[in-house]
């Protein structure tokens, strides 16, 4: 209903004037070759940025030490971004976000007609160049819907639990948490033996699983990692420690060199914060890039999970167009980066230090990214609002119309 109030394009000067303001379809302008490295995709579930020391020492969100030692010292030899986001609150919200570049307007992707559409991402676009590409997830196969999705994107083979328990190598059914999945440290090192298996050059993804409700941990780690806080905290610091454990195994392994880890979370969850409590604070969700080699950087630009593809893709030097609703975080300015979501019939814009909040017809309220508590609105006192507008309005059409024509791939 709400995208039906948006203007449609009638005319091939409309069409034209849409892609004008905004086009998911990108064209690639270098002409340097591709980098053949391995692309390997961790989905975190449930690692909000809040839980991150690294990323939660500025004064305006008060400062303190979080809960994830580990991901701070990879944070400090990556790329990280000031402001960073995800697309969306569900984890089957993540995975189209974050593998095939499309956000969550309105319903999550997999529950609408148009996940019956031709879709590509990561995976399907290196396949077509030759890449092996596999995807894990340590619940039982079909959960989540996450292997269908994942068949249709691209991947290859896809690993579950009892792909784990029938490996003699590790430690089988004993290390199931008993609801979801093969506990993450021990499935994050069968993630690592796996791909040492595979021919490079390879893109994998693995969705973890133990840092989620009912929050549990193995019974070996209750003393290690008590109760604090609140109840996730001591899941966040298992999955941390498992995160440590995967690099430092991964680092001793041939094919790490050359291969450009993408960290990020499914979505946000339990928050004891004022600062991810607002409507724009529960999307906050880590994006952090770790290539062996690359000087790190903290760079003032706003990132969103949907940008992870072309991101990736332009640090490849993909070579051919492809369709994506993100952007290239390292080679757009600054001014120019801004994300998007969708919250209870309100689409989110965050761009030019503003969050605009859109409801299908008109601007309800803009906030100043520096008022972090969203206290004062101020609509129509902002000259950036009327492009904001046009802006999130193109970017809402083109993805109405796009998913209700099938056209989400580049053509």
């Amino acid at each position: 209903a709400l995208a039906r109030e948006i203007v449609k394009c009638k005319t091939d000067d409309d069409a034209r004037q849409l892609e004008a303001v905004y086009s998911p379809v990108h064209v690639p302008s270098d002409t340097v070759p591709m980098t053949r490295k391995n692309v390997v995709v961790l989905i975190v579930e449930s690692f909000g940025r809040e839980y991150i020391g690294a990323l939660n020492r500025s004064l305006e969100n008060g400062g303190y030490r979080g809960y994830t030692p580990c991901v701070d010292s990879l944070i400090a030899r990556s790329t990280t971004f000031t402001r960073s986001y995800c697309n969306g609150r569900k984890s089957i919200d993540g995975m189209p976000s974050i593998l095939s570049s499309i956000p969550m307007f309105v319903e999550p992707f997999f529950l609408t007609p148009a996940s019956m559409n031709h879709v590509g991402g990561i995976a399907s676009l290196l396949a077509g160049e030759g890449y092996e590409t596999a995807f894990f997830h340590g619940a039982q196969r079909g959960s989540m819907g996450f292997m269908a999705f994942a068949r249709s994107t691209g991947f290859q083979q896809y690993y579950g639990r009892e792909d784990y328990v029938d490996d003699p190598r590790f430690g089988g059914d004993a290390d199931f948490d008993g609801m979801w999945a093969i506990w993450d440290e021990p499935f994050l090192q069968y993630y690592c033996a796996k791909m040492t298996e595979m021919r490079e050059p390879f893109m994998t993804a693995v969705f973890t699983a133990s840092s989620h409700h009912p929050y549990a941990i193995p019974d070996k780690y209750k003393d290690r990692y008590p109760e604090e806080g609140i109840v996730i905290h001591k899941c966040i610091r298992y999955t941390d420690m498992a995160l440590g454990r995967f690099f430092s195994e991964a680092s001793r392994q041939p094919w790490f060199k050359n291969t450009i880890f993408v960290l990020t979370s499914d979505h946000t969850n339990l928050s004891d914060h004022d600062y991810y409590q607002t409507d724009l604070g529960g999307f906050c969700s880590p994006i952090v890039i770790f290539e062996p080699g690359r000087e790190p950087a903290m760079l003032d630009k706003i990132a969103q999970q949907i940008d992870i593809l072309p991101t990736v893709m332009g640090m490849l030097h993909y070579p051919k167009p492809y369709f994506a609703f993100g952007i290239d975080l390292l080679s757009t300015p600054a001014d120019e980066t801004w994300a998007v979501n969708y919250l209870n019939g309100v689409y989110q814009y965050v761009k030019h230090g503003l969050v605009l909040q859109f409801d299908g017809r008109q601007t309800k309220a803009v906030y100043a990214l520096t008022d972090s508590l969203m206290q004062q609105n101020l609509v129509g006192r902002v000259p950036q609002q009327a492009q904001m507008e046009r802006e999130v309005k193109a970017i809402v059409q083109q993805y109405m119309e796009r998913m209700t024509q099938d056209r989400l791939q580049a053509e």
